[in-house]
Parts: C-alpha cells; sequence; structure tokens
C-alpha cells in the first residue's frame, strides 16, 4: 500500500492519480476526506498531523509513502508536521518515503531553509529509505490569478518580473511516482526545474495568448507586497527572507539538466500546462482545491 499525503493538493493529487492509474494500491490522506475528489480505487482516510491517533491509522499497513505538508513557514518554533509524519512513518515500519521538498533546501541560513533543512532531516534521520524532491515554482501559482483572470483583464502580480524556471505538478509527480515504484531514486535528492526561464509578468502574457485576450498586469509596490504577505499570516521574519529571496537571488531561475532523464520525456512547458488547466482560467469554478503548498 502507498499513502499519499497532502492527496488535494496540486501535486499530491497527481501522485495519487497516477499510481491509481498504473494499478498500485493507494491511500489518499487529508484532513477533509468528504471533500476529496479521487480516482476510482483510491482509498480515502482522514489524517492530521496534530493528530498522532489519524497518522497511525492512516499508515497502517503502508510500506511507501509519499510525504508532503501545508504547514506554514514559521508557523511553529519547528516544522511539527514533517516531524509527525516522519514518526508516524516509522512507527508503521514503513520502508521508503519520498518527501516533497523545496529548491535548495537547507543551503542558506534564513528561516526558510532552516525550517525546510529540519522538516528533511525528520525523514533522513528514520533510518528509512528515502527521495528527496527539491522543486522550484511551481507552474500551478499561476492559478492564485486565475479569480483576477476571471473577473478582468487586470491582474496584480507580485515579484512579477523575478524569473523562474517554474515546473509542472505533474512533472513532478511523475517522479514521485517513479521513485515510489522502483529502486532508481533510493536515497537520493532531486533538484527539479522547469524547461524554460520565464517571469510571471511572461506567464501571464502566456495565458492572455490561450484565452485570445489582452492580460493586464499590475503590479503592487514592494509596501503592499510586504502588508499582503503580513494579512496571510506570515511573520514579520519569514516575509523578510521572502523578499529578500525575490529581490537578492537567482535560485530557482536555472533549467536543471537531469530533467529530461528524470521524467523519460522533456519537461512539460508553461504554455502546454496552461492549455491542460485553461477550463480554471475561462470559467467561474470552486477555487478550495488551492493548497497552501503552493507557495513553492
Amino acid at each position: 500500500m502507498i499513502l499519499v499525503t497532502g492527496a488535494t493538493g496540486n501535486v499530491g493529487s497527481e501522485v495519487a492519480s497516477a499510481l491509481a492509474a498504473a494499478g498500485h494500491p493507494v491511500r489518499a490522506m487529508t484532513r477533509r476526506p468528504h471533500e476529496a475528489r479521487t480516482p476510482d480505487g483510491v482509498e480515502v482516510v482522514y489524517g492530521d498531523a496534530k493528530d498522532p491517533a489519524s497518522l497511525d491509522e492512516a499508515f497502517r499497513g503502508v510500506d511507501r509513502a509519499f510525504l508532503m505538508t501545508s504547514q506554514q513557514v514559521g508557523s511553529a518554533p519547528r516544522p511539527t508536521h514533517d516531524i509527525s509524519l516522519a514518526a508516524a512513518a516509522q512507527r508503521a515500519g514503513v520502508a521508503h518515503l519520498v518527501k516533497l521538498s523545496v529548491y535548495g533546501a537547507g543551503r542558506g541560513d534564513d528561516v526558510i531553509d532552516r525550517w525546510h533543512a529540519e522538516a528533511e532531516a525528520a525523514v533522513v534521520s528514520t533510518g528509512i529509505d528515502h527521495t528527496i524532491l527539491r522543486p522550484g515554482r511551481f507552474m500551478s501559482n499561476a492559478l492564485h490569478w486565475a479569480p483576477m483572470i476571471r473577473r478582468g483583464d487586470q491582474v496584480r502580480i507580485p515579484f512579477a518580473h523575478r524569473p523562474t524556471a517554474a515546473i509542472a505538478p505533474a512533472d513532478i509527480a511523475t517522479i514521485a511516482v517513479s521513485a515510489l515504484t522502483t529502486d532508481e531514486h533510493r536515497n537520493a535528492v532531486h533538484q527539479l526545474s522547469g524547461p524554460q526561464v520565464l517571469t510571471p509578468a511572461q506567464e501571464l502574457s502566456i495565458i492572455g495568448e490561450e484565452l485570445g485576450r489582452h492580460l493586464q498586469l499590475a503590479e503592487p509596490s514592494p509596501g503592499e507586497t510586504r502588508a499582503g504577505l503580513r494579512r496571510s499570516g506570515m511573520s514579520p521574519e519569514v516575509v523578510d527572507a521572502v523578499l529578500n529571496r525575490a529581490v537578492g537571488s537567482d535560485d530557482g531561475a536555472q533549467v536543471l539538466p537531469a530533467m529530461p532523464g528524470l521524467l523519460g520525456r522533456q519537461p512539460t512547458t508553461f504554455a502546454d500546462w496552461v492549455r491542460t488547466h485553461i477550463d480554471s482560467f475561462a470559467h467561474q469554478e470552486n477555487d478550495d482545491r488551492q493548497e497552501r503548498e503552493d507557495v513553492h
């Protein structure tokens, strides 16, 4: 049995779907099982990192697991959700863990680096065979713009001219599924990227082209961006780290040559991703599926 945590998120849902399509027994863990939309054959269970008993039940009989959490950096002194998931996996005797981390985790010394380094260490310290995936920015972050695009042509995007090599969640899932179902990635750490370097402004232009519309960018001032991040619940230390990364680092703006080999194909381009998700930008729909994992 393979357990997928964060199974309603943009990556977790892709992992669960791909595993089920390949005929693997899959258990999807979520805090809101009654809201989960999963393929036929996927067992949906309740699990909450704040509830150890629910984790023990979710991990029962599991031999491999995909781990990710939506816990916001700085919301606790430590990444308690990752620590709880790793401990539950160890109690259950899981043989292999695939951990979704972030690009460059642990290389620096700001609050974001320290948080994700400790989250990864929680997995490694279990002694369980593991695979660490470190993707950069998700293409699905653009779904945050969808409500504005459905309402009109002006779209407010912070850091609109900061380039990144964004990656499609389905590409992350492809590598995660390979790690969960083969021995090719045991105890490996993979830094992941998309196939091209684009700014959010360029991404917005691509969305507009696919919709046949002229979308207009409105970039908030640094002060407005800071205030918006604070309203989202980020601590001042985390806000400072986010802003410093946006203006003082090019992390995540590199196309990594290993990606075709890891995927067994060329990575998904942003235009291809948009075409797959065009209905999200063209029609009113329920936006609740968005998960906090999109902070990548």
